[in-house]
C-alpha cells in the first residue's frame, strides 16, 4: 500500500495536496492527522502547518497500479559483422625490356585512343522513352448510413459559467459613508492601509442593494492568500462591519485582480474532471472541503450532467461536495 505524508496551511490543504501527489480521491485513501496547523492573524502572521498521512486502499492501490504504463524493454542493438579484408596479391617482377617489346609498346599506345572511343560509344545509355504516369482514378467515398454513426468528439464540455447580476458602479465622490457600500469603503481602506498594502478600490450595488467591491493593485496576491483564505476573511470582517446594527442582511462580495471569476473556472473544470473519474469507475468521488459559495459552483457545473448527481455531506467546514453516478 502507498503511503504519502503532506505538510500545509491546514488540514484540509494537506489533505488535498496529498490527494493530487498521489492521484486519488478521499474515498481511497485513510487520513491520519499527525499535526494540527495554525492560521494566525490573517493566514499571514504566527501561522504552523498542518501534517497528515494519507494511506491508499488496497483496492485503490489495485487500480492505481492497473492505470500505470508499462515500460516496454528496448530491443537488442543489431550486432554488425566483421566483413573479412581482402588480401593484397604481389605484384609481379617486371621483366627488362627488349627492342622488340619497345616497338609493341609504341603500337599500343597509338592504337589506346581508338580504344578509349569505342569504349564510351558503347558505355553510352541507350535514349530511355518517358511514358507519362497514369492518374489515380478516385474510389468513391462510401456512403454514411444509420448504421454507421461518427464517433463521438473526446472534447471536453463547455464551461458553463454562472449567472452574474448587474453592477453599478459608484463614483468614490458619490458614496454616502452612512450607505452599506460607503462602509464598506471606509472599512477596506483602513484595513489594507494597515496590512501594508495600496490598492484602489471601486464599490457597486446590484438590484437587490448588495454590496460588491474591488481591490486594484495587489500583484503580490497578499489580499487573497492561500486558495482565497484572506480575501474570505476580509470579505467576512466587512460583512459584520456593513451588518451591524442594521435592520436586514446585506450580501457583500469582495474580489481582487478578478481571482473570484478564476477560481470559478477552476472549480467548473475540477467538477467536469471528476464526474467523468466517476462515470468511468462507477464509484462515487468525494471533493475538497469547500465553502458554500465553491459548493453552490459545483451543483451548478453538474445540473444537466445526465450521468452524476451531486450533494453535500459533512459539517462546517469540512462539508465537501460528493458525486455519485445516476442508476
Amino acid at each position: 500500500m502507498k503511503r504519502y505524508e503532506s505538510s500545509a496551511k491546514t488540514v484540509e490543504e494537506a489533505i488535498e495536496q496529498g490527494l493530487q501527489e498521489l492521484g486519488v480521491s478521499i474515498g481511497d485513501v485513510d487520513v491520519q492527522v499527525l499535526e494540527e496547523g495554525s492560521k494566525g492573524l490573517f493566514g499571514l502572521f504566527g501561522s504552523r502547518l498542518a501534517k497528515v498521512s494519507l494511506t491508499v486502499k488496497e483496492e485503490a492501490d489495485d487500480l492505481l497500479d492497473d492505470l500505470m504504463p508499462r515500460e516496454e524493454e528496448p530491443a537488442p542493438a543489431p550486432v554488425k559483422s566483421e566483413e573479412p579484408k581482402a588480401e593484397k596479391k604481389p605484384e609481379p617482377a617486371k621483366e627488362p625490356e627488349t627492342p622488340a617489346a619497345k616497338e609493341t609498346d609504341e603500337a599500343a599506345e597509338k592504337a589506346e585512343p581508338a580504344r578509349e572511343a569505342e569504349k564510351k560509344e558503347a558505355a553510352r545509355p541507350a535514349p530511355v522513352k518517358r511514358v507519362a504516369p497514369k492518374k489515380a482514378e478516385k474510389k468513391p467515398e462510401p456512403e454514411k448510413t444509420e448504421e454507421q454513426p461518427e464517433a463521438a468528439s473526446a472534447e471536453e464540455p463547455p464551461i458553463r459559467a454562472m449567472e452574474k447580476p448587474e453592477i453599478t458602479v459608484i463614483p468614490e465622490d458619490q458614496l454616502d459613508p452612512e450607505s452599506p457600500a460607503g462602509q464598506a469603503f471606509a472599512f477596506l481602506k483602513e484595513i489594507t492601509k494597515l496590512m501594508g498594502v495600496e490598492v484602489s478600490i471601486e464599490m457597486g450595488t446590484d438590484a437587490e442593494g448588495n454590496v460588491y467591491g474591488s481591490m486594484m493593485g495587489d500583484t503580490l496576491g497578499i489580499l487573497i492568500g492561500r486558495r482565497g483564505e484572506t480575501l474570505d476573511a476580509l470579505q467576512y470582517l466587512t460583512s459584520l462591519k456593513v451588518n451591524r446594527g442594521r435592520e436586514g442582511y446585506t450580501r457583500v462580495t469582495l474580489d481582487t485582480e478578478n481571482y473570484r471569476e478564476r477560481r470559478e473556472d477552476t472549480l467548473i473544470r475540477l467538477a467536469n474532471r471528476m464526474a467523468n473519474r466517476a462515470v468511468r469507475t462507477g464509484r462515487r468521488v468525494s471533493l475538497e472541503p469547500m465553502n458554500p459559495y465553491e459548493r453552490r459552483i459545483i451543483h451548478f457545473a453538474l445540473q444537466q450532467n445526465e450521468s452524476v448527481s451531486t450533494h453535500s455531506e459533512g459539517d462546517e467546514p469540512n462539508r465537501h461536495v460528493v458525486i455519485t453516478v445516476k442508476k
